[in-house]
């Protein structure tokens, strides 16, 4: 504990992940030790929330540099397993961006476990070029109320204390009382492949039009949602209470799993406790030594369940955004707070063959695929002019207008009608 503490004064990067992906706080878990989770869990959240603060504005500034648009992306979530496609929901969610001012209009909230939250809520985001502040506003429509927070980043970085982000001790006891999980998409080895229609000689690249722009069809292999668990720092009750709540549907999700035990052959003569393989500081440190599965503290015992996909993407050469310009950055905003914005956001950032990605079909959770298309560029300037139920409106490719595209500012206001909250 007195080694993180020391770490801990000197700024230590508490973010940071090891090479294995484990996190600062994991590792901290593993420990079972509340005191050095607490601090570590305190100096986490604090370090979180500086970068956040500053990073909002700077979105907002990088996207005032591009030209305004609006555009709709249409998000589908569907299963294999029958009940679950049943009940699954979709969403149409309208953007509307000008200078650095950002409307999003969303009516999925979130879910988890199979449970959807739905409502009609409307994000604003109002920033100024320079990045140095920046107001979130979020309108809930079914019940009429605004909750608003402006900020400047340097004064909200000065009233941000290490003392304001003491996690509560029930925090710490069910992070200490339940299994580390990491959930991840590895796409080391993803392959990107054009897709064909027709037999044998008469085989031909396979091209499809969304929302009338010509796309290129692609699939990308070997993709796969890798979900590790630990639970070293648990007593055997806490591991057979955790077997027996575990989801009865995993066995037949073509789910496969590895289980990694404590490394009971490579301990050696002068090992201890929170070095089981007798490991030298002067070989821990050393870049060039292969430490293979040898490490420092308590012997892991790591669950590793792997499901293999196959993800799709429509490529189009005519679609008038920019992913990295226009659209990457609000994806970004938006993963700060959505866990399906956030599984996007960790999709478009791989080398994409050349193009817009007009439609993306990819794997969210276990059972769970999402289907996103983008149109209705530019068809809507106005709250007004867009049916709410989505794009039935123009979609793709118009005429070039004689102006640039403009937004009117009254997409950005708050509605008379609504209460605003203190």
């Amino acid at each position: 504990a007195e080694s993180v503490r020391v770490l801990l004064r000197h700024k230590a990067d508490v973010t940071k992940e090891n090479a294995q992906g484990w996190t600062v706080l994991h590792e901290a878990i593993s420990t079972g030790d509340p005191e050095i989770v607490h601090m570590v869990l305190q100096h986490r959240d604090f370090q979180q929330t500086s970068t956040t603060l500053g990073g909002v504005p700077e979105l907002l500034q990088k996207i005032s540099e591009t030209p305004d648009f609006y555009m709709e992306m249409k998000w589908e979530f569907t299963s294999w397993v029958p009940l679950v496609s049943r009940v699954c929901p979709s969403d149409v969610c309208r953007i509307w961006k000008s200078g650095a001012k950002l409307r999003v209009d969303i009516t999925l909230l979130g879910f988890e476990n199979m449970s959807w939250e739905r409502g009609r809520r409307s994000l604003i985001f109002r920033g100024e070029e320079t990045g140095h502040w920046a107001e979130l506003i979020e309108v809930n429509h079914d019940d009429k109320v605004v909750a608003s927070e402006r900020f400047e980043i340097t004064q909200q970085i000065k009233r941000l204390t290490l003392d304001s982000m003491i996690p509560k001790n029930k925090e710490v006891e069910r992070r200490l009382t339940s299994p580390i999980l990491s959930t991840s998409l590895d796409t080391r080895n993803i392959a990107f492949e054009r897709n064909t229609s027709g037999f044998w000689v008469w085989k031909t690249d396979r091209s499809e039009v969304v929302n009338d722009y010509e796309a290129k069809v692609f699939t990308a292999n070997n993709v796969n949602v890798v979900t590790r668990i630990r639970t070293e720092h648990l007593t055997e009750e806490e591991k057979r209470r955790y077997k027996a709540d575990r989801n009865p549907l995993e066995s037949f999700l073509g789910t496969i799993e590895h289980e990694y035990g404590a490394q009971q052959d490579l301990t050696m003569e002068f090992a201890s406790s929170n070095n089981p393989t007798a490991l030298t500081p002067e070989e821990y440190f050393d870049p060039q030594f292969d430490l293979k599965d040898r490490d420092i503290g308590r012997p892991k015992e790591v669950t590793i369940r792997t499901q293999k996909f196959k993800a799709n993407l429509w490529m189009s050469e005519e679609f008038p955004l920019s992913l990295v310009e226009q659209v990457s950055p609000i994806v970004d905003l938006m993963a700060r707070t959505s866990a399906h914005f956030a599984r996007l956001k960790d999709f478009i950032t791989l080398d994409f063959p050349p193009g817009f990605p007009v439609k993306i079909e990819i794997p969210l959770f276990h059972i769970l695929n999402a289907r996103i298309t983008f149109g209705c560029v530019n068809s809507c300037s106005t709250l007004e002019e867009a049916s709410p139920q989505g794009p039935e409106g123009p979609q793709g490719p118009a005429a070039a207008p004689a102006s640039p595209f403009v937004v009117d500012p009254s997409v950005f206001e708050i509605p008379k009608a609504y209460r605003v909250q203190d």
